[in-house]
């Protein structure tokens, strides 16, 4: 059983500081199930490679209680919940993200590689690359050949894994101790109340806005029902507001808006661009508690409806108010509902005609920017992007509005006109879209009007019509 990792950091060799283990060194380590060895394939200024190899004792495992059902199985070879405790015991320092004297490297993204010659997954490729792309790794995955001599017909569960990115080497060790035990759907060792806290530990800071957590968090606890309620709990009590600021509890931004209904005429024009240019399936991005949805739902034109966001919470206000569980059959077939982030690439965004963005980049912080760019414009990629946003010069028109404060307390930014042209612009530029600006609500002639729109649109499909 054997992972590998790597980095391009220069100079390289500092993945010995950061893993605690000297390159120049084999090192061996007992462990309650066999050995671990750590060594070092290539250790230069340009690139350095570390190997954790186990070498697990199927023989002493049996005789010393923990049932493998026989002797001869792939429990040596496949990267299991054994490599998740290797990683936590050999590791352990690098894994809580300390490196004494190099703590700005411990801090700082890296180029990393790992590679794993051996993980169970049925599901194939599809779920590595769900479970991994979404935490910004790049995933190259082949599977093992099976004799067909001996096996006619079937396809292997067990692929060689790679997955590389820009990342924290604390992160990845993380990651990997999550998942692996995830891919492989069991471990060797009894779950309990423990477990619950290891998961959320190593899963702090990306698994609660994973798009997969429900289907992580069931495998890692190995599907019992009590542990997965306890921990998603937990989990959803770390989801952030929701992306598009739809918060019951806070009105304020409706009070500043409600003399011009400003956010009916938000959506009036939303639709009014979607129908133009006669998109059939829209996904709202930062859906909220659906109020465009309902609008969508209404319109017979629009076949293919669906609502994403970061809140779970808002996502069950918008099926209570979409009346979700009482639509009539036919109803209920074009509309969807899930939890998901903007932060991360997800293949349930791709296939629509148009995504809908209204009022969502200003609850995300300005750095994050690119992420959400390339999520939507790269990976997801419809042919329409709608995306409105505040624009700042006009709240000096709110007299509820104190100077200097923003619409909402949520916003991390609010853009001028200008700004928002020009980030518009770059984006539609770097991604292969063309741009048109549109005011949202009544103009002013000195500040121009309460929101703003970019319409972006692939040159392909207005070459078309």
């Amino acid at each position: 059983m054997l992972l590998s990792i790597s980095t391009t950091h220069q100079p390289a060799t500092d993945l010995g500081y950061l893993l605690h283990k000297h390159p120049d060194r084999v090192q061996s380590f007992d462990l309650s199930f066999g050995r671990a060895l750590v060594f070092y394939p290539e250790a230069a200024a340009h690139r350095c490679t570390a190997v954790l190899a186990l070498d697990v004792d199927p023989v002493g495992l049996v005789r010393g209680g923990i049932s493998l059902d026989q002797y001869v199985n792939d429990r040596p070879y496949v990267a299991s919940s054994f490599l998740s405790v290797a990683i936590a015991q050999v590791f352990g320092t690098a894994l809580s993200g300390v490196c004494k004297g190099f703590e700005d490297l411990a801090a700082r993204p890296i180029p990393i590689e790992a590679t794993l010659p051996a993980v169970q997954c049925r599901g194939g490729i599809e779920i590595l690359q769900s479970l991994f792309e979404p935490l910004g790794y790049a995933v190259s995955a082949a599977a093992h050949p099976l004799d067909p001599s001996l096996y006619p017909g079937e396809m292997s569960h067990t692929y060689s894994l790679t997955i590389s990115g820009q990342t924290r080497l604390s992160d990845l060790l993380s990651h990997l101790y999550v998942l692996i035990p995830v891919l492989d759907n069991d471990k060797h060792y009894w779950v309990g109340d423990a477990e619950v806290a290891k998961l959320l530990r190593h899963g702090e800071g990306w698994l609660s806005q994973h798009p997969k957590r429900e289907f992580i968090t069931a495998r890692y606890l190995k599907h019992q029902r009590g542990l997965i309620d306890s921990a998603m709990d937990r989990l959803r009590e770390d989801d952030p507001p929701s992306e598009s600021g739809d918060d019951p509890s806070d009105p304020a931004e409706e009070r500043v808006e409600r003399q011009l209904s400003l956010h009916e005429q938000r959506l009036g024009t939303v639709l009014s661009v979607l129908k133009s240019h006669d998109a059939r399936s829209v996904i709202d991005l930062g859906c909220g508690e659906g109020r465009l949805l309902r609008h969508l739902l209404q319109d017979p034109s629009f076949k293919r409806i669906c609502g994403m966001d970061v809140s779970h919470r808002a996502l069950e206000i918008a099926a209570d108010r979409l009346r979700f569980e009482r639509l009539p059959s036919l109803q209920r077939e074009r509309i969807e509902l899930f939890q998901g982030s903007l932060m991360y690439k997800d293949d349930r965004l791709k296939g629509f005609d148009a995504a809908a963005v209204v009022e969502v980049i200003e609850h995300l912080d300005e750095p994050r920017l690119a992420a959400f760019e390339r999520v939507v414009f790269e990976h997801a990629r419809p042919t329409l992007v709608v995306i409105t946003t505040p624009n700042v010069e006009y709240n000096v028109r709110w007299e509820t509005l104190p100077a200097g404060t923003m619409r909402h307390r949520d916003h991390r930014f609010e853009w001028t006109r200008a700004q928002f042209r020009d980030w518009a612009e770059d984006v539609a530029a770097r991604f292969g879209y063309e741009v048109k600006f549109l005011p949202v609500g009544p103009e002013d002639a000195e500040v121009g009007s309460p929101s703003q729109m970019g319409v972006f649109e692939l040159p392909s499909r207005g070459a078309s019509q």
